[in-house]
């Protein structure tokens, strides 16, 4: 069964940081684009940032970029996002997803074609 676990998200103070983890199981990430998408209460779905199957090629949403950084580690099947100077408009539900080809030129904007979705991990920023 393939699929995809986030974890590390938690309660953290406007300014903290924080590492979200996610690992597949059932499959290999070696061939696969990996996304973060979140969702804020109330509001739409937002790819975050992606990262090629190699970890080459990454790429960010304006709303995080110098702030977040991914990264993968594919011989432990794991993609990191690491969250730096977060804010309070941080605060969302963060999903990983799979692409299953090398890089996916529209990401993170466009995360339709994502075929593999994890549950999902909360990220609360709050003093």
């Amino acid at each position: 069964q393939l699929q995809l676990v986030e974890s590390g998200g938690g309660l953290v103070q406007p300014g903290g940081s924080l590492r979200l983890s996610c690992a597949a199981s059932g499959f290999t990430l070696d061939y696969y684009t990996i996304g973060w998408v979140r969702q804020a209460p109330g509001k739409e779905r937002e790819g975050v940032s992606c990262i090629s199957n190699s970890g080459g090629v990454t790429n960010y949403a304006d709303s995080v970029k110098g702030r977040f950084t991914i990264s993968r580690d594919n011989r432990k099947k794991t993609v990191y996002l690491q969250m730096n100077s977060l804010k309070p408009e941080d605060t969302a539900v963060y999903y990983c997803a799979a692409y299953p080809k090398t890089w996916y030129n529209l990401c993170p904007a466009t995360f339709s074609s994502y075929n593999y979705w994890g549950q999902g991990t909360q990220v609360t920023v709050s003093s």
